[in-house]
């Protein structure tokens, strides 16, 4: 096995789970490489996402871990072998690697769910609204960048509007809406795109008003919740002033599932948010 060069958040899962896995069988990493009859660098590199494992191989660890759920070995039968490169690899090198793993986490989500406070969900952005968020950043980026950015930006949007489309809840505060990045205009073309999204049929797009007072994740601009194929492969993904964040820890996930239900239900419903969203386009 050829080791990976910065492995991808996904690969991190992989092996993230694995190592949970092991520690659930109370096994050590020399003891589980001894009965996979291999070395326990191996194990370590594995579970770090720094090598890839064959799905033979995965089935073993879970037999030797006494792993009887079937829908999570499935699952992550589904993460091994040669999983075509995606199409945000072009940008490997280009722009900062968390953005590539939001993308990878979108494209192998069954369900997306965000909470948005002060911008508008990304998959959801015109050209020119991701283009002024990107040329506020301090200090400034090379022109280049930008246009790479907001490229990456619009590629992404493929998970809601392609072939095999993904469901999506957003909930939108108000403040979001309001911010008028690019201008009055850009702010009126912006708003038009989002009602367009919440118009398909997989999308739902729900408004928490400045009257509805607070609510949970209010303190934090950017949740992204991917749902995967089994609920203990489910990802968080927020944005911070130092990068990307994920989490992936059982009783993270918990909490933060918590949240977003309390969060979906402290918003409008659909039709009275896509009501909110027009006055407001109206009101620029």
């Amino acid at each position: 096995m050829a080791p990976r060069h910065g492995p991808t958040v996904r690969q991190r899962r992989f092996g993230a789970e694995l190592r949970r896995m092991r520690e659930a069988a109370g096994m050590t990493a020399p003891t589980a490489a001894g009965l996979l009859g291999t070395d326990r660098t191996v194990i370590s590199n594995v579970e770090a996402g720094r090598f890839g494992i064959s799905e033979e191989r995965l089935r073993r660890l879970a037999s030797i871990y006494a792993c009887d759920d079937e829908a999570l070995i499935t699952s992550l039968a589904a993460m091994t072998g040669g999983r075509p490169k995606g199409w945000w690899e072009e940008y490997r090198g280009k722009i900062p690697p968390g953005f590539l793993d939001v993308s990878e986490l979108e494209d192998a989500a069954v369900r997306i769910r965000t909470v948005q406070t002060t911008h508008l969900p990304g998959l959801f952005h015109t050209e020119e609204h991701a283009r002024a968020i990107f040329e506020l950043f301090t200090p400034p980026l090379h022109p280049l960048e930008v246009e790479l950015r907001v490229a990456h930006r619009m590629a992404r949007q493929s998970v809601v509007a392609g072939p095999r489309a993904t469901p999506v809840t957003a909930v939108v505060h108000e403040a979001a809406l309001r911010m008028q990045l690019g201008g009055r205009e850009a702010a009126r073309t912006q708003l038009d795109r989002l009602l367009e999204s919440a118009a398909l049929p997989h999308v739902t797009v729900l408004v928490i008003p400045f009257a509805a007072g607070g609510f949970p994740l209010m303190g934090d601009s950017s949740v992204l919740y991917a749902e995967a194929q089994h609920p203990r492969l489910d990802t968080v993904h927020m944005d911070s002033p130092t990068g990307a964040v994920f989490v992936d820890s059982p009783t993270q996930l918990g909490h933060f599932r918590t949240r977003l239900d309390a969060a979906e239900r402290k918003a409008l419903t659909p039709e009275e948010s896509t009501h909110f969203i027009h006055k407001v386009a109206r009101d620029l």
